[in-house]
């Protein structure tokens, strides 16, 4: 644990403590997770110029391991959602930026032969616009695939919110359009898995389950998917 112990994040499953002005804690709760290996993937794709924070061996700042803690570059800057919250960024600006760095990272080999490394929850919370540009965080669902599953868990992420009967509905599906103005790489079977895998996870709620089939849907209309996989 930090000296400080300053709680200064919480996210779904994890708390982010401050160790100093360049440095932060992230500890996972509940021992879910596997920190080393998040950072092994994020030097390895860092290595390939893809904007993520750096990472440090844990001991370096206290005497506990665990493969639930990972000390990372502290980033300044909003959130990609905080930006659109605070109107300093528009939506499809937003989306634009999402597919931007889903394409850089799909040019990075994976670790296995004729892979490439997927992110697999790159949405507006995971994306940190500091002055030198966005930094992607979260990288503890990364693995090596095809980049289909990618596109497609991004896509039904912001559809998710698109089809429910929010006041933010409207910017996300602005955001999901520009997101999927060209999506070349977003298959039926990389959706199809993704409508899985978001079904699967634990922190869905029961209503964010029952939108899966309307944000697929609407994913297919703007990414006249089944054109373009029958021409």
């Amino acid at each position: 644990m930090p000296t400080t112990e300053k709680l200064i994040g919480s996210g779904r499953t994890a708390d982010v403590y401050e160790i100093d002005d360049a440095w932060v804690l992230r500890r996972n709760r509940e021992d879910w997770g596997d920190a080393a290996a998040e950072g092994a993937v994020m030097e390895h794709v860092r290595a390939y110029g893809y904007p993520v924070p750096r990472v440090r061996p844990v001991a370096s700042v206290t005497s506990r391991t665990s493969r639930t803690d990972l000390v990372m570059e502290r980033l300044a800057g909003p959130t990609m959602l905080e930006a659109l919250t605070a109107g300093s960024i528009d939506v499809r600006e937003a989306g634009t930026v999402l597919a931007a760095l889903l394409r850089q990272l799909h040019a990075i080999p994976g670790r296995r032969p004729g892979t490439r490394v997927l992110h697999l929850d790159l949405h507006p919370e995971n994306v940190i616009l500091t002055p030198a540009g966005p930094r992607v965080i979260d990288w503890g669902t990364a693995e090596d695939g095809d980049p289909g599953l990618d596109w497609g868990l991004s896509a039904i992420i912001l559809a998710q919110v698109a089809v429910d009967d929010q006041p933010i509905a409207d910017p996300a599906r602005a955001m999901l359009a520009a997101l999927l103005a060209d999506p070349a790489d977003l298959t039926e079977a990389g959706l199809a898995e993704a409508r899985r895998r978001r079904a699967a996870n634990p922190t869905m709620t029961p209503r964010e389950v029952e939108l899966l089939g309307a944000a697929a849907e609407l994913i297919r209309s703007l990414a006249h998917l089944g054109n373009r996989e029958s021409t």
